[in-house]
């Protein structure tokens, strides 16, 4: 190691004082700019302070309030091997024995082509008992339907 330092004593010189000459020229080129520049850069440093600022505060004022509420609902299951269907509740809401049989159809999930065609009647028909359920039951849907039969134990 040590011929290598005799052999390039010169060389090795001659690169650390550039390298520290060219130190010293950036070090007095930056001292110019930030003394000759200085309320420049303080603007710039300003300007992104203040347009971060604007950027998060328009962020919280423009982001929608939601409200999230939990609604526990009251879930009936009924074994379907100890099931028995709520005769009163039948009488009181006026359901025949075909509605009766759409209703529980309609429970298992079934399309109104489908109910139709394992009680051999029209769709037309089926749509007809549909609205006499919907009013009978206060409900709008097919599901609202099913979910009420449920509660008053008219289907499983």
């Amino acid at each position: 190691m040590v011929p290598f330092l005799k052999k390039y004593r010169t060389t090795i010189l001659y690169g650390v004082s550039l390298a520290a000459l060219l130190f010293l020229l950036k070090w007095l080129e930056l001292r110019f700019i930030i003394f000759h520049h200085h309320f420049e850069i303080y603007i710039g440093f300003m300007a992104v302070i203040f347009t971060g600022l604007g950027i998060w505060i328009a962020g919280k004022l423009t982001k929608p309030k939601v409200e999230t509420r939990v609604v526990e609902k009251e879930v009936y299951i009924i074994p379907k091997e100890t099931f028995t269907i709520n005769t009163q509740q039948l009488e009181t809401l006026e359901i025949t024995k075909r509605e009766l049989e759409i209703l529980q159809f309609m429970a298992l999930g079934h399309t109104n082509q489908e109910i139709a065609s394992e009680l051999f009647v029209s769709v037309s028909t089926v749509k007809s008992h549909n609205q006499n359920l919907f009013a009978k039951l206060e409900v709008q849907r097919r599901t609202q339907a099913v979910g009420k039969a449920k509660r008053l134990g008219l289907v499983p």
